[in-house]
């Protein structure tokens, strides 16, 4: 029996007319409309039953208006879709799965633009911990907030640190009556033109494949990591193993959005690195931790070349993720690049 899917964390949010679809690369037999379980996957087909067509009209800059996406009708734990500029120059695909966890907390954001003669590709994923509004804040205002800054073109970096802050202490305050303290990571990949900006915080992470080999463009902000540790006790915070390293013997991160109670310690200041798109990049894979938990950096790259589709690399990173014994949820995006970047129009998409 087909249900009528709760979107919540879809990019889209207007009404979605949906159509019975089976697919075939999921397991699914479009003739009989039977559930075709191969050894390998088994316990993920029996998570993702099936799937559906939503092809949400929404305004420009939305991912959704140019995305063919896939939900799972059941209870919306699962989205994935995948974006082709129409010269072939630029594509990319996500895929996002609850996974083992009861709730969904993380969410992501792709936006496109054109300000000021120069193409503007922005990606993000957000995993959030003690709850998901955090997450969800920044979904719907951080690339909002990035794009409006008037210092955005001119001097990216100033532009990323400052609005990340700022967005951050927005929420802060829209938070401040409530009784929880969520937070959040924010792994983006920001391309003006023919230059990469990957800004980070908390610990999702972002790899690029160069020349076939996987880079880490991030640094898991931990509070074990040696620098991370000494920033937070010079103010005045400790570490304490609990488990795992936390700050305060609560939080397994070091930087986030949100946690006002931790704030002190746990800041959103961004981790910046910027670099040339060249030849040799061939495509970024920007995930939370229920991917980079149990795939490696190697692995993930190797995986996502083996795919021609990014939507492909997105759905097999997940599946890989999860068959693997990941217990989170898992939120992947693969972009990939291809010559003449330069010139690809983010209007123009098929």
């Amino acid at each position: 029996m087909v249900c009528i899917a709760k979107f919540r964390n879809l990019i889209g949010r207007s009404p979605i007319q949906l159509k019975c679809s089976l697919w075939r690369d999921l397991g699914l037999d479009h003739a009989s409309g039977r559930v075709i379980f191969s050894q390998n996957r088994r316990s993920f087909r029996a998570i993702v039953t099936m799937m559906v067509d939503a092809g949400a009209a929404t305004g420009p800059g939305s991912v959704s208006g140019s995305l063919s996406e896939r939900a799972c009708v059941e209870d919306g734990s699962y989205v994935s879709g995948g974006w082709k500029s129409k010269d072939g120059k630029l594509s990319y695909g996500y895929s996002s799965f609850r996974g083992r966890r009861p709730s969904m907390e993380d969410f992501y954001d792709i936006k496109t633009s054109t300000i000021d003669g120069e193409s503007v590709y922005l990606f993000g994923v957000f995993d959030g911990h003690g709850g998901s509004r955090a997450a969800e804040y920044l979904k719907e205002h951080l690339f909002e907030n990035l794009m409006k800054h008037p210092q955005f073109i001119t001097d990216t970096k100033k532009a990323i640190s400052e609005t990340y802050k700022q967005t951050d202490s927005d929420f802060l305050h829209a938070e401040s009556n409530s009784l929880r303290d969520d937070g959040s990571t924010a792994s983006t990949a920001i391309l003006i033109g023919r230059r990469l900006y990957v800004a980070n915080v908390g610990d999702s992470r972002v790899v690029m494949s160069k020349a076939g080999k996987a880079i880490p463009l991030s640094d898991d902000h931990k509070p074990n990591r040696s620098d991370e540790r000494q920033r937070i006790e010079d103010a005045g915070g400790v570490i304490a193993w609990a488990g795992t390293w936390r700050v305060g013997g609560v939080l397994a991160m070091s930087r986030a959005f949100g946690n006002r109670l931790l704030k002190r310690y746990v800041v959103a200041e961004p981790e910046i690195q910027e670099q040339d798109v060249d030849e040799d990049l061939e495509l970024l894979v920007l995930a939370s931790d229920g991917l980079w938990d149990v795939v490696p950096n190697e692995d993930a790259v190797s995986i996502a070349n083996m795919e021609e589709e990014p939507e492909a690399a997105a759905r097999k990173l997940m599946e890989t993720a999860f068959t693997r014994g990941s217990a989170d949820n898992i939120t992947c995006i693969v972009v990939k690049f291809h010559d003449d970047l330069v010139d690809t129009d983010p209007s123009g998409a098929e």
